[in-house]
């Protein structure tokens, strides 16, 4: 497979001939939406030193995480509209693979750390400071990204070794397993490396639920943790359905797509992973958390003086 020679299609958006203009000018909002939400609450948690938290320093890695996938998508998908052409060397499709994906798992990885923290804010309040320490948020932070990195190395190194027979990816972005069913050769090693990556993150969030479960359970006792719960952890529990939501029936369209299914229906779920998650759960978190809200409106105000 030489990748520096490879070019793929990709589907083109339904009449985009005549609408591009359109789909450009809205996707465009979607970005600068996300862009505008996700760095101004990044750079309010970073210049706030009443943020400088583990909660907060977790969601601005979530915030973070958001532009990281973001830029794996959007510049390429509003270059395609402006000149109407969907092709991208293969270089690029790994590139854009990568980033798109190990963004969605380091949103689960993220996910799953503010779960613990919240676990051990709510569950454990007389220990959370001397858990949830300085070095232990280094190791956290460190983990959120460094799983989603590996396991899309690993993928791409397997990805790599495949002949490709087809070149056309019916999907509005690259994705691993639509490039995987381009090849003419055995998958099964690349079937099997994503089976245990998804069981994994399947394992991660069945621990985030058990770990909801019992914070439910301590906050019955306790008028203070169901306060606690309900300004921090609600966010927290749309986030996780959002991000849960979304990969999965991005997955189930890769991999179980029928032919016969509307192709709207495909567009929409293939969009769903990059659009819900990084333009609507920093607004859920900036309407709910009052501390960043109210850092945030007094930013505002601030700026508008």
């Amino acid at each position: 497979m030489d990748n520096k020679t490879t070019v793929y299609t990709l589907m083109e958006p339904k009449g985009s001939k005549s609408y591009r203009h359109i789909y450009f000018t809205c996707f465009l909002v979607i970005y600068s939406l996300i862009l505008f939400l996700n760095i101004w609450l990044s750079v309010v948690i970073i210049l706030e030193r009443a943020l400088h938290e583990p909660m907060y320093i977790f969601l601005c890695n979530l915030c973070v995480n958001y532009l990281y996938g973001a830029t794996g998508f959007y510049p390429k998908f509003l270059h395609d509209l402006i000149l109407d052409s969907y092709v991208i060397p293969s270089f690029m499709c790994i590139l854009q693979a990568f980033v798109i994906y190990s963004s969605a798992m380091c949103e689960c990885t993220t996910l799953a750390v503010m779960a613990y923290d919240r676990h051990v804010a709510i569950c454990q309040p007389l220990d959370y400071h001397s858990k949830m320490n300085k070095n232990t948020c280094g190791m956290l932070l460190l983990f959120c990204w460094t799983v989603p990195f590996i396991s899309m190395f690993i993928g791409v190194m397997l990805l790599n070794r495949l002949a490709v027979c087809k070149y056309h990816i019916d999907k509005l972005y690259c994705d691993s397993w639509s490039m995987v069913k381009l090849s003419c050769e055995s998958v099964v090693i690349n079937n099997t490396m994503a089976l245990v990556i998804l069981l994994f993150y399947i394992c991660l969030t069945a621990l985030i639920i058990v770990s909801y479960i019992k914070l439910i359970v301590a906050c019955k006792s306790s008028l203070e943790n169901r306060r606690k719960f309900w300004q921090t952890c609600v966010p927290h529990i749309f986030s996780l359905i959002n991000c849960s939501f979304t990969v999965f029936f991005d997955a189930m369209s890769s991999r179980y797509g029928s032919s016969d299914a509307p192709e709207n229906m495909y567009v929409v779920f293939g969009l769903l992973m990059i659009i819900v998650p990084p333009l609507f759960n920093p607004l859920i978190y900036v309407l709910k958390l009052k501390e960043v809200r109210k850092r945030s409106v007094k930013s505002c105000i601030n700026i508008i003086k």
